[in-house]
Protein backbone atom coordinates (compact mmCIF):
# COMPACT_ATOMS: atom_id res chain seq x y z
CA UNK A 1 0.00 0.00 0.00
CA UNK A 2 1.21 3.26 -1.28
CA UNK A 3 1.93 6.17 1.49
CA UNK A 4 0.53 9.61 1.44
CA UNK A 5 0.46 12.36 3.71
CA UNK A 6 -3.74 11.32 4.22
CA UNK A 7 -1.87 8.43 6.27
CA UNK A 8 -0.18 10.69 8.77
CA UNK A 9 -2.45 10.30 11.96
CA UNK A 10 -4.15 13.43 14.01
CA UNK A 11 -1.46 14.63 15.50
CA UNK A 12 -3.50 17.17 17.74
CA UNK A 13 -1.92 17.99 21.55
CA UNK A 14 1.15 16.20 19.93
CA UNK A 15 4.59 18.42 19.91
CA UNK A 16 7.36 18.29 17.18
CA UNK A 17 10.36 19.42 17.44
CA UNK A 18 12.54 20.50 13.80
CA UNK A 19 15.93 21.77 13.56
CA UNK A 20 16.88 23.95 10.08
CA UNK A 21 13.03 25.21 8.94
CA UNK A 22 13.85 28.12 7.15
CA UNK A 23 13.41 25.95 3.95
CA UNK A 24 13.28 23.08 1.93
CA UNK A 25 12.70 19.89 3.78
CA UNK A 26 12.31 21.65 7.40
CA UNK A 27 9.84 23.90 6.45
CA UNK A 28 7.65 21.20 4.38
CA UNK A 29 7.90 18.87 7.30
CA UNK A 30 7.00 21.60 9.21
CA UNK A 31 3.76 22.00 7.55
CA UNK A 32 2.83 18.87 7.46
CA UNK A 33 2.89 18.48 10.80
CA UNK A 34 0.84 21.69 11.34
CA UNK A 35 -1.83 20.47 9.29
CA UNK A 36 -2.32 17.36 11.49
CA UNK A 37 -2.81 19.48 14.48
CA UNK A 38 0.77 19.47 15.94
CA UNK A 39 2.48 22.08 18.15
CA UNK A 40 5.83 23.01 16.56
CA UNK A 41 8.97 24.06 17.92
CA UNK A 42 11.36 24.82 14.99
CA UNK A 43 14.85 26.27 15.40
CA UNK A 44 16.84 28.43 13.02
CA UNK A 45 20.04 30.43 12.99
CA UNK A 46 18.15 33.80 11.14
CA UNK A 47 15.75 35.24 12.78
CA UNK A 48 15.00 37.16 9.58
CA UNK A 49 14.73 33.54 8.14
CA UNK A 50 12.69 32.53 10.85
CA UNK A 51 9.88 35.06 10.34
CA UNK A 52 9.22 33.83 6.49
CA UNK A 53 8.97 30.56 7.11
CA UNK A 54 6.24 30.81 10.25
CA UNK A 55 4.12 33.13 7.67
CA UNK A 56 4.92 30.48 5.23
CA UNK A 57 3.74 28.01 8.19
CA UNK A 58 0.79 30.38 8.81
CA UNK A 59 -0.74 30.43 5.09
CA UNK A 60 -0.47 26.90 4.57
CA UNK A 61 -1.58 25.61 8.36
CA UNK A 62 -3.56 28.39 9.74
CA UNK A 63 -3.95 28.45 13.22
CA UNK A 64 -0.57 26.05 13.76
CA UNK A 65 1.23 26.69 16.99
CA UNK A 66 4.64 27.93 16.26
CA UNK A 67 7.79 28.38 18.77
CA UNK A 68 10.77 29.40 17.44
CA UNK A 69 14.31 28.24 19.32
CA UNK A 70 17.58 30.10 17.80
CA UNK A 71 20.17 27.37 17.37
CA UNK A 72 23.36 27.45 15.08
CA UNK A 73 24.83 23.95 15.15
CA UNK A 74 28.20 24.51 13.77
CA UNK A 75 28.57 25.95 17.58
CA UNK A 76 28.67 23.39 20.10
CA UNK A 77 28.00 25.07 23.28
CA UNK A 78 24.86 26.94 21.30
CA UNK A 79 23.45 23.39 20.74
CA UNK A 80 24.17 22.43 24.37
CA UNK A 81 22.16 25.68 25.47
CA UNK A 82 19.26 25.58 22.99
CA UNK A 83 18.35 21.92 24.27
CA UNK A 84 18.63 23.22 27.61
CA UNK A 85 16.17 25.79 26.91
CA UNK A 86 13.67 23.34 25.25
CA UNK A 87 14.01 21.10 28.29
CA UNK A 88 13.58 24.04 30.47
CA UNK A 89 10.36 25.59 27.98
CA UNK A 90 8.83 22.63 27.31
CA UNK A 91 6.76 19.52 29.31
CA UNK A 92 6.95 16.91 26.43
CA UNK A 93 8.69 16.25 23.15
CA UNK A 94 6.87 13.20 21.09
CA UNK A 95 8.67 13.81 17.76
CA UNK A 96 12.05 15.15 17.03
CA UNK A 97 13.78 15.49 13.67
CA UNK A 98 17.04 16.34 13.03
CA UNK A 99 16.87 17.61 9.71
CA UNK A 100 19.25 20.76 9.33
CA UNK A 101 22.58 20.96 7.82
CA UNK A 102 24.84 22.18 5.14
CA UNK A 103 26.09 20.29 1.97
CA UNK A 104 29.72 20.38 -0.11
CA UNK A 105 31.29 23.89 1.43
CA UNK A 106 34.51 25.03 0.47
CA UNK A 107 36.78 23.69 3.57
CA UNK A 108 35.49 25.47 6.40
CA UNK A 109 35.49 24.51 10.56
CA UNK A 110 32.63 24.88 12.92
CA UNK A 111 33.39 27.22 16.06
CA UNK A 112 34.62 24.52 17.33
CA UNK A 113 37.09 23.56 14.70
CA UNK A 114 35.63 21.06 13.46
CA UNK A 115 35.18 20.42 9.49
CA UNK A 116 31.81 21.76 9.19
CA UNK A 117 30.12 19.38 7.67
CA UNK A 118 30.53 16.52 10.51
CA UNK A 119 30.74 18.87 13.09
CA UNK A 120 27.26 20.70 11.49
CA UNK A 121 25.06 18.03 10.17
CA UNK A 122 26.17 15.01 12.95
CA UNK A 123 28.08 16.37 15.84
CA UNK A 124 25.94 19.37 16.36
CA UNK A 125 22.92 17.40 16.08
CA UNK A 126 24.53 14.66 18.57
CA UNK A 127 25.44 17.12 21.51
CA UNK A 128 21.91 18.45 20.78
CA UNK A 129 20.31 15.32 21.24
CA UNK A 130 22.07 14.53 23.75
CA UNK A 131 20.83 17.75 25.99
CA UNK A 132 17.10 16.97 25.26
CA UNK A 133 17.56 13.00 26.04
CA UNK A 134 16.04 13.72 29.57
CA UNK A 135 12.93 14.86 27.72
CA UNK A 136 12.56 12.57 24.69
CA UNK A 137 12.58 9.40 27.25
CA UNK A 138 10.29 10.81 29.53
CA UNK A 139 8.17 11.20 26.59
CA UNK A 140 8.36 8.21 24.42
CA UNK A 141 9.56 10.56 21.77
CA UNK A 142 10.19 9.56 17.91
CA UNK A 143 13.32 10.64 16.78
CA UNK A 144 13.84 11.15 13.13
CA UNK A 145 17.62 11.21 11.84
CA UNK A 146 17.79 12.90 8.19
CA UNK A 147 20.48 10.75 6.11
CA UNK A 148 21.31 11.03 2.35
CA UNK A 149 22.19 8.50 -0.49
CA UNK A 150 25.33 10.30 -0.32
CA UNK A 151 26.17 7.72 2.67
CA UNK A 152 26.42 5.02 0.37
CA UNK A 153 29.45 6.64 -1.34
CA UNK A 154 31.63 6.48 1.62
CA UNK A 155 32.85 2.88 3.30
CA UNK A 156 33.56 4.65 6.59
CA UNK A 157 33.97 7.46 9.13
CA UNK A 158 37.21 9.28 9.37
CA UNK A 159 37.12 9.33 13.26
CA UNK A 160 39.77 11.77 12.94
CA UNK A 161 37.62 14.02 11.64
CA UNK A 162 36.39 14.42 15.62
CA UNK A 163 39.77 14.63 16.96
CA UNK A 164 41.37 18.31 17.83
CA UNK A 165 43.95 17.99 15.55
CA UNK A 166 41.36 16.75 12.47
CA UNK A 167 41.86 14.51 10.09
CA UNK A 168 45.27 14.43 8.21
CA UNK A 169 43.98 13.50 4.34
CA UNK A 170 42.96 16.16 2.26
CA UNK A 171 39.64 18.04 2.21
CA UNK A 172 37.30 16.46 0.01
CA UNK A 173 33.65 17.87 0.08
CA UNK A 174 32.00 15.54 -1.24
CA UNK A 175 33.79 12.29 0.93
CA UNK A 176 33.25 14.91 3.86
CA UNK A 177 29.21 15.48 2.86
CA UNK A 178 28.99 11.51 2.40
CA UNK A 179 30.68 10.44 5.78
CA UNK A 180 28.21 12.71 7.90
CA UNK A 181 25.17 11.48 6.15
CA UNK A 182 26.54 8.02 7.19
CA UNK A 183 27.23 9.32 10.81
CA UNK A 184 23.64 10.59 10.73
CA UNK A 185 22.30 6.85 10.09
CA UNK A 186 24.43 5.07 11.97
CA UNK A 187 23.86 7.55 14.95
CA UNK A 188 19.72 6.51 14.40
CA UNK A 189 20.37 2.84 14.46
CA UNK A 190 22.67 3.42 17.22
CA UNK A 191 20.09 5.16 19.53
CA UNK A 192 17.66 2.27 18.59
CA UNK A 193 19.66 0.21 19.86
CA UNK A 194 20.50 1.42 23.47
CA UNK A 195 16.99 2.33 23.91
CA UNK A 196 15.82 -1.11 23.00
CA UNK A 197 18.48 -2.82 24.91
CA UNK A 198 17.53 -0.14 27.99
CA UNK A 199 13.53 -0.75 27.75
CA UNK A 200 13.82 3.10 26.43
CA UNK A 201 10.60 3.81 24.75
CA UNK A 202 11.91 6.03 22.32
CA UNK A 203 12.07 4.77 18.95
CA UNK A 204 14.85 6.00 16.60
CA UNK A 205 14.80 5.95 12.54
CA UNK A 206 16.06 7.31 9.76
CA UNK A 207 15.03 9.01 6.28
CA UNK A 208 16.35 10.59 3.15
CA UNK A 209 15.07 12.44 0.69
CA UNK A 210 15.99 11.02 -2.21
CA UNK A 211 16.96 13.83 -4.90
CA UNK A 212 15.04 16.76 -3.70
CA UNK A 213 15.76 20.65 -5.05
CA UNK A 214 15.76 22.73 -1.86
CA UNK A 215 18.85 24.96 -1.52
CA UNK A 216 21.12 22.73 0.46
CA UNK A 217 23.43 23.35 -2.62
CA UNK A 218 23.60 26.46 -3.00
CA UNK A 219 24.08 27.98 0.29
CA UNK A 220 26.47 25.11 1.29
CA UNK A 221 28.82 25.59 -1.72
CA UNK A 222 28.41 29.84 -1.52
CA UNK A 223 29.51 29.54 2.48
CA UNK A 224 32.37 31.96 1.48
CA UNK A 225 30.72 33.85 -1.14
CA UNK A 226 28.44 32.98 -4.81
CA UNK A 227 30.18 30.09 -6.10
CA UNK A 228 29.92 29.74 -10.35
CA UNK A 229 29.45 26.12 -9.70
CA UNK A 230 27.41 26.05 -6.82
CA UNK A 231 24.89 28.14 -9.03
CA UNK A 232 25.21 25.82 -11.80
CA UNK A 233 24.30 22.38 -9.29
CA UNK A 234 21.70 24.24 -7.59
CA UNK A 235 19.84 25.24 -11.39
CA UNK A 236 20.41 21.45 -12.59
CA UNK A 237 19.05 19.97 -9.08
CA UNK A 238 16.06 22.59 -9.76
CA UNK A 239 15.56 20.23 -13.17
CA UNK A 240 16.24 17.13 -12.31
CA UNK A 241 15.13 16.86 -8.59
CA UNK A 242 11.76 16.21 -7.20
CA UNK A 243 10.33 19.36 -5.20
CA UNK A 244 11.28 19.48 -1.58
CA UNK A 245 7.42 19.29 -0.76
CA UNK A 246 8.06 15.54 -2.05
CA UNK A 247 11.04 14.90 -0.67
CA UNK A 248 9.62 15.86 3.02
CA UNK A 249 7.84 12.73 2.72
CA UNK A 250 9.72 10.04 4.15
CA UNK A 251 10.52 12.56 7.13
CA UNK A 252 6.68 13.21 7.27
CA UNK A 253 6.37 8.87 7.41
CA UNK A 254 9.23 8.43 9.17
CA UNK A 255 7.85 10.89 11.68
CA UNK A 256 4.49 9.50 12.05
CA UNK A 257 3.33 6.40 10.92
CA UNK A 258 2.56 4.15 13.62
CA UNK A 259 3.97 0.97 12.37
CA UNK A 260 7.80 1.73 12.74
CA UNK A 261 9.46 0.80 15.63
CA UNK A 262 12.82 1.66 15.71
CA UNK A 263 15.80 0.90 13.38
CA UNK A 264 14.22 1.97 9.91
CA UNK A 265 15.27 3.36 7.16
CA UNK A 266 12.66 5.42 5.12
CA UNK A 267 13.16 6.94 1.78
CA UNK A 268 11.38 7.29 -1.93
CA UNK A 269 10.65 4.10 -3.80
CA UNK A 270 10.92 5.04 -7.22
CA UNK A 271 13.88 5.97 -9.69
CA UNK A 272 16.28 3.95 -7.51
CA UNK A 273 15.50 6.30 -4.64
CA UNK A 274 15.72 9.31 -6.25
CA UNK A 275 11.98 10.11 -6.44
CA UNK A 276 8.64 9.29 -5.88
CA UNK A 277 6.82 7.83 -2.50
CA UNK A 278 7.90 7.19 0.58
CA UNK A 279 8.60 3.09 1.93
CA UNK A 280 11.46 1.56 4.37
CA UNK A 281 15.09 0.96 2.26
CA UNK A 282 18.17 -0.32 2.41
CA UNK A 283 21.35 0.90 3.59
CA UNK A 284 25.25 -0.06 2.84
CA UNK A 285 27.03 -2.86 5.39
CA UNK A 286 28.73 0.22 6.68
CA UNK A 287 25.87 1.88 8.06
CA UNK A 288 25.01 -1.24 10.06
CA UNK A 289 28.39 -1.42 11.66
CA UNK A 290 27.92 -2.05 15.51
CA UNK A 291 32.09 -2.15 16.13
CA UNK A 292 31.91 1.73 14.00
CA UNK A 293 28.96 2.94 15.43
CA UNK A 294 30.07 2.35 18.95
CA UNK A 295 33.39 4.04 17.84
CA UNK A 296 31.43 6.62 16.44
CA UNK A 297 29.35 7.26 19.94
CA UNK A 298 32.54 7.28 22.01
CA UNK A 299 34.32 9.76 19.68
CA UNK A 300 31.34 11.70 19.22
CA UNK A 301 31.10 12.28 23.34
CA UNK A 302 34.29 13.39 23.61
CA UNK A 303 34.61 15.81 20.89
CA UNK A 304 31.02 17.42 21.75
CA UNK A 305 32.09 17.51 25.84
CA UNK A 306 28.80 15.83 26.55
CA UNK A 307 28.36 11.97 28.54
CA UNK A 308 24.78 10.67 25.99
CA UNK A 309 23.98 7.99 28.28
CA UNK A 310 20.79 5.94 26.99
Amino acid sequence: MTWTTDDIPDLTGRRAVITGVTGGLGLHTAIGLARKGADLVVTARDSAKADVALARIAKDAPGASVDVVSLDLADLADSRRAAADVVKAYDRVDILINNAGIMIPPKSETKDGFELQIGTNHLGHFAWTAGLWPLLSASGARVVAVSSMAHTAVGSIDLDSLTPQGSSRPYKRWQSYGESKLANLMFALELDRRAKASGSPVVSVAAHPGYASTNLTKTGMNVRGVSLPGVGIHQISKIIGQPASHGAWPLLMAATDPSLTGGEYVGPGALGGWRGRPKLVGMTKTARDIGLAADLWKASESAAGVTFTV
